[in-house]
């Protein structure tokens, strides 16, 4: 009988211990503030390249503007050192459809050719549960094609 307490102690000891630390990191981090838009040139090779700064619930910078039709390299770099992120972008007819994960402290090259003009939301759903997304806390940002 001594066994099943002492497990269920430990289990909430574990949940509190999860949800102070994430309830930390909510309170210390700074949510995407809308920036200025970036807009990317294309280089003498056709590519548009960016470097984005993944950070606690926030992309820098977070509104990419490119050109339909030429390919878009983009590098991912997480600086949270616990936490990893994702990038995502959804477009509802499926004409763009990215979902990268990028671990804590590294990075990640993605590359993808928008085909349609329009502005589309990017944003991270990871979570730690029972918290909010991050895309709650405001980690989100918007790729502007034209």
């Amino acid at each position: 009988m001594q066994k099943a307490p002492r497990q269920l102690l430990n289990i909430m000891a574990m949940v509190w211990l999860l949800t102070s630390v994430g309830i930390a990191i909510v309170h210390g981090a700074e949510p995407s503030q809308p920036g200025l838009p970036i807009v990317i040139p294309v280089a003498a090779d056709g590519v548009q390249r960016a470097s984005i700064t993944l950070d606690s619930y926030s992309y820098s910078p977070n509104h990419l503007i490119v050109e339909a039709g030429k390919p878009v390299e983009l590098t991912l770099t997480s600086v949270t050192t616990l936490i990893p992120h994702n990038f995502i972008i959804k477009e509802p007819a499926g004409n763009l459809s990215i979902e990268q994960d990028v671990s804590a402290g590294k990075t990640v090259t993605i590359t993808f050719t928008p085909t349609q003009p329009g502005t589309f939301p990017i944003y991270c759903d990871k979570r730690l549960w029972p918290l909010p997304s991050h895309r709650d806390k405001g980690m989100e940002g918007k790729l502007e094609v034209r």
